[in-house]
Order: structure tokens, then C-alpha cells, then sequence
């Protein structure tokens, strides 16, 4: 009996913790020609056309554009320059900084985490995260010197809340609340990215000691739950975030240009941030974040909301997993029953309150 229980539990770790093969294999992202999947040219056209004209009227400064259907690339072009104080172009494979684009793949590893039994989507993340015990609610700010009061929460932030942007946690220099902004910048939070050196862990218990907006659970605030997300997959996995996202996700889907910070090598593919200056496109500047990241700085911040860059061809990779239901190319990340799961409206008539951000 001791053996055949031995052997159910080996058998049972090998499924929880190999990736997950599938029976079906869907190709990789492949082109061919947008009849085959029954798309118009004509009206692919009229894609191009309007991208080349926005070019030309100096409304954007480039573009890479990719279209996909069926598991099939119908239309991948690009357009303007990377860099127009250096003449250079825009090519297909171009990298991007993502942004909150990032935000759902963190949620996939959290999800990939849950479907392995490592917690459940209620806990309370001060199970995980010491620090969120105890959660404030703002009661009183004074603007004069921005000290401010608040009152205990009756209820615990969990990992549900974290995803679904109703922990009450903000966003700091980006968050609509002007007494949120005064709050995080005055406790030294660092919102997005950065080039400095902190880790995340660092920036998420510093988080944790500050007031929420509301209890969690009863309304949508957009907030930095996701870079919390990203030291708890951390603590859950054993793994620096960037290695578990890089060995979980990017390595099995063929994701190789997805990345924190670029290797050297992909640096030229960097497009530069832009905005214009007398009707001239010019490079950002530097206000409360560096536009050279992801490229220098301390590389220790892995932001689980905002940190990535990628191609379009990666993240359409991404996004085809999900359209074959948690599956590419023979590798399964998540289930059919999790990726319905994760569709489906986690917060109920919540999203009736902030009509805004629903529909962005």
C-alpha cells in the first residue's frame, strides 16, 4: 500500500508541475493570404491606407500593425520611423514597452499557480504578504501637508480583488484621486517602471502600509494590484517573476522578444518614446519615469503591471492562446474550464460604476 501511494503522489506532481502538454495542437501563428481565412483584401486596404496617412499627417510617429484570424497572420506591416531625430524606420519586429498590456499576463500566471492548487482565488494575500494584514481605509487627508487618518477595513484584500482592480489599492502618480498621488509619492511608491534600484518586493510592502480608497471588494478602482500580484508569484513559486514568466509562459509559447529589460542585443529593436514639440516628433523626456527603460538602469523591478515590452507578433502569440482556449502549438497553459472562467464578469454590477474604464 505504501508503494501505490508513493507512486500516486509522484504521478500526481508530475501533472501539477510539467507544463502541461495538450492532446490538441494548434500551429503557431503562420501567414497566408487573407482569403484563406476569409478576409478582404480590399478591405485590409483600407487598414494600410488610413496607417500610412496618420503617418504622414504627423498624427503618430509609426506603427506596426498585425491582423490574425484562425491561428492565420492575414496582415503584418509597419510604418514611419522608430526614431525620427535619427531617420530610423519602423520594421516588423520592433519592440515595444507594453504597459498595462503586461497586466494580463500576470494575471495568466496567477491563474496557472491557482489551477495548480498553490492557493485559492479568496484567500486573503496577507496569507502570502505579511504586510497586507490590518488594511486602512482613508478617512481624512489634509492637503496642506498631506498627513491623512484612516479607519480599519472589515474586510481582508484577496487575490481576487488583487486581479480584478477592486482591492481599493491605487495608483499613485497616475491614479484619479490627486490625495492618492500625494499619499504613494510622499511613501516613496514606485508606480509603472523604473530604472531605479528596488526590487518589487521593496515597492509592494511599502504599498501594503498605506490606505486603500475603499473596502475591498465593493468598488473598481484601477490600481497597482497587479504589481502586488507579482511578488506574490514570487512568494507562491519560489521563482523570481521574471524567471517564472520567462520559463512558464514566454519559453513554451516561442515568446522570445517578450522581456522586463532587453538583452543587449535587442536594443536597436527598441522604439523610442516620442511626442512633439512644434509640430516636430521629438524624444520624451524624463518626468517620473525614464523613456530609456527597459534598456538601463538597476533592471530589478519586475512590474507586474506595466513592466513588459514586446513585439506584435509576440503578444498576438499571447492572444492566440487564449483563442484556442489556453492552448498553442501543443503546449497547454490553461485549461478550457480556467480560460471561460476568466472571460466570464468576476465582479457583477461593479462595472456598472466606473462606464469609463469598461469601455476603453
Amino acid at each position: 500500500m505504501r508503494n501505490i501511494n508513493f507512486l500516486f503522489c509522484l504521478m500526481f506532481a508530475a501533472i501539477v508541475f510539467a507544463q502541461t502538454p495538450s492532446v490538441k495542437i494548434s500551429p503557431d501563428l503562420t501567414p497566408a493570404s487573407p482569403a484563406t481565412v476569409g478576409m478582404s483584401d480590399k478591405r485590409l486596404k483600407r487598414i494600410d491606407d488610413m496607417l500610412k496617412k496618420a503617418v504622414k499627417d504627423g498624427d503618430i510617429p509609426g506603427a506596426v500593425a498585425l491582423i490574425a484570424r484562425d491561428g492565420k497572420i492575414v496582415f503584418h506591416s509597419s510604418y514611419g520611423l522608430a526614431d525620427n531625430s535619427t531617420g530610423i524606420k519602423i520594421y516588423n519586429d520592433a519592440i515595444f514597452r507594453i504597459a498595462s498590456q503586461t497586466k494580463a499576463i500576470t494575471s495568466t500566471a496567477v491563474m496557472m499557480l491557482w489551477e495548480e492548487g498553490k492557493f485559492k482565488l479568496d484567500d486573503p494575500v496577507s496569507k502570502y504578504i505579511p504586510e497586507f494584514k490590518n488594511a486602512l481605509i482613508l478617512d481624512t487627508f489634509n492637503e496642506k501637508d498631506t498627513t491623512y487618518t484612516s479607519v480599519p477595513s472589515d474586510k481582508e484584500i484577496t487575490i481576487r480583488h488583487l486581479i480584478t482592480h477592486t482591492s481599493g489599492i491605487g495608483y499613485g502618480v497616475i491614479d484619479s484621486d490627486p490625495r492618492f498621488k500625494a499619499i504613494y509619492h510622499k511613501a516613496g511608491i514606485t508606480d509603472l517602471f523604473t530604472t531605479e534600484d528596488i526590487s518589487i518586493e521593496e515597492s509592494v510592502k511599502k504599498l501594503a502600509a498605506l490606505p486603500l480608497h475603499h473596502t475591498p471588494g465593493e468598488k473598481f478602482t484601477y490600481s497597482e494590484g497587479l504589481d502586488v500580484l507579482g511578488y506574490f508569484i514570487e512568494v507562491v513559486s519560489g521563482l523570481p517573476f521574471d524567471k517564472f514568466l520567462k520559463t512558464r509562459i514566454f519559453d513554451p509559447l516561442g515568446m522570445t522578444d517578450t522581456w522586463f529589460y532587453l538583452p543587449e542585443s535587442k536594443h536597436n529593436r527598441l522604439i523610442t518614446v516620442q511626442h512633439k514639440v512644434d509640430e516636430v516628433w521629438e524624444k520624451y523626456p524624463v518626468t517620473f519615469y525614464d523613456t530609456d527603460y527597459p534598456i538601463k538602469g538597476a533592471k530589478r523591478f519586475f512590474s507586474g503591471g506595466a513592466g513588459l515590452s514586446s513585439t506584435a507578433k509576440d503578444y498576438a502569440t499571447f492572444l492566440q492562446m487564449y483563442l484556442n482556449k489556453g492552448e498553442l502549438n501543443g503546449v497547454r497553459l490553461l485549461s478550457r474550464t480556467t480560460v471561460r472562467s476568466i472571460m466570464a464578469n468576476q465582479i457583477g454590477d461593479i462595472w456598472k460604476e466606473n462606464p469609463g474604464h469598461n469601455k476603453r
